[in-house]
């Protein structure tokens, strides 16, 4: 056992032992223990939720001046910051972090970054602002009205973050309502919650308020429903599955909380006929990265029709000199999957999409190699269209498919045809053509030749990816109420 987390739930202010179910943290590249947690129990939970409430009611985060919030906020970073090598090992050995992977840095520097960068953004947003009364109402005889809208704290947020990428979520969620003057109570998954557990620390360190900040682990989800239903929390920001996000939603209506969901995805990847040389690529975009373990991964691969022959192979080719193996030896390109129910989903899966017409070009099993741990190897499915279960479900696992277009209506008829709407990608030489197609996507985010993360772009989904927005403006102001205020004098 590697690391004894026994003590590390931080709430009210201190660190509480435990007294709750104790689980295991599981290294998925060799299946090992890696880590005990003594979660909390229900009392305990209700605990963290009077001293958010208490803080928030009575203590002085809310109406403290926003730069001296930022300050504090910004001491828990520099504590971050200073224990770097700490975080990423522990991402390696809970989350199947490859060390040596772009996704490393997506997965630590990234949100380190992001995190000032919410600040700063914060710190630039008025606090009140003017509502556009025409003159006509502004003025009426000797009365003046004046009308302007003010942003005020929510109150008590929970936020319910996920397994693939534990830190950066936490990070997006933590520091997004703390800077906009609320409360939180962090819940991390029970699959990785030690790089979420580790934000108590730095809260300490930093000497946020009691109560302010609390995060605790349990093995169940029984807390989770219980944070989810309780009266005292006006806020839940959840990450993770679309079934699991629908129960959130389901919880949070008995008392009308406010909801911020980003869900399940089924992005797709459209390379139109002037870039189709690129798509050999876009197996790597979908599979590789954290093994596929991406929510917005463009897993639905659109060529043209002609091409897509030529495409499969090369295609193919690309992924078979992908070395996987443990996420700490530094030759692995991709990692393992969380856990084995995870691999049984992708052969389970890619089953059921032989058996409905699909051809496996590539990958389709578990690899030889390594024997231990959770590993499934990057596999590209031919589908004829859009009727086939792999192109309409999220596996979230390296598995991705490949379906030929007539043309550019057809594509992104082909695209729309889905329950989900988290990201999408498309690849054209001719910008403004891939701009058009891109407009045309009902979908919350769209790539055009490339991707970009930042904390001054929002992201969030439509339909059964969720609803509101993490980061940029209005991943902040959803951590805000708006109250109007009309003035006669």
């Amino acid at each position: 056992m590697g690391i004894e987390q026994a003590h590390r739930h931080y709430v009210g202010g201190g660190f509480v032992a435990g007294k709750g179910t104790r689980f295991t943290v599981t290294n998925p590249s060799d299946g090992s223990d890696f880590a005990a947690v003594t979660g909390v129990s229900g009392d305990q939970i209700g605990y963290a939720i009077a001293a958010a409430r208490t803080a928030f009611d009575d203590g002085p985060w809310p109406a403290m001046p926003a730069m001296d919030r930022a300050a504090c906020l910004r001491a828990m970073i520099a504590w971050l910051n200073g224990n770097r090598q700490r975080i990423e090992d522990i991402l390696v050995a809970e989350a199947g972090v490859v060390r040596t992977s772009a996704v490393r840095a997506g997965q630590l520097d990234l949100p380190l970054k992001h995190a000032t960068d919410l600040i700063d953004l914060f710190l630039k947003l008025p606090e009140v602002e003017d509502n556009p009364l025409p003159l006509g109402e502004r003025f009426t005889g000797s009365t003046t009205v004046q009308s302007f809208r003010r942003y005020e704290p929510i109150g008590v947020v929970v936020a319910i973050s996920a397994y693939n990428f534990p830190f950066v979520i936490s990070i997006w969620k933590v520091i997004s309502a703390l800077i906009a003057g609320n409360c939180v109570i962090l819940r991390p998954s029970p699959l990785t919650p030690l790089s979420s557990l580790i934000l108590g620390e730095a809260a300490e360190a930093a000497a946020l308020p009691p109560g302010v900040f609390n995060v605790l682990a349990e093995a169940s989800s029984d807390g989770a429903i219980l944070l989810g239903t309780d009266p005292a929390i006006d806020m839940i920001s959840f990450t993770g599955s679309t079934l699991v996000g629908q129960q959130v939603a389901r919880q949070a209506v008995g008392t009308m909380k406010r909801v911020q969901l980003e869900l399940g995805g089924k992005s797709a990847q459209i390379y139109l006929p002037d870039a189709a040389g690129l798509a050999g690529t876009a197996g790597n975009r979908a599979c590789v990265p954290h093994s596929g373990q991406v929510c917005v991964a463009g897993t639905r691969i659109f060529v043209p029709q002609e091409a897509k022959p030529e495409i499969l192979v090369t295609i193919a080719d690309m992924l078979s000199g992908v070395v996987i193996g443990p996420a700490d030896d530094p030759k692995t390109v991709m990692g393992p999957l969380i856990n084995d129910d995870a691999v049984q989903r992708c052969e389970d899966f890619v089953k059921i999409a032989v058996d409905a017409g699909a051809r496996v070009v590539c990958g389709g099993t578990r690899p030889p190699r390594p024997t231990r741990g959770h590993y499934f190897a990057p596999t590209i499915l031919d589908l004829d269209d859009m009727t086939n279960p792999a192109a309409r479900a999220e596996i979230f696992g390296p598995i991705a498919c490949v379906i030929g277009y007539r043309d550019i209506d057809h594509a992104v008829a082909m695209a729309n045809d889905t329950a989900y709407g988290l990201s999408g990608h498309v690849f054209g030489k001719d910008v403004q053509t891939a701009v058009d197609v891109a407009c045309r996507l009902r979908t919350g985010t769209v790539n055009v030749n490339g991707s970009a993360l930042s904390a001054f772009a929002s992201g969030g989904g439509r339909r059964l990816s969720g609803v509101g927005r993490e980061r940029g403006i209005e991943g902040l102001r959803i951590f805000q109420e708006v109250k109007c205020v009309n003035v006669v004098s």
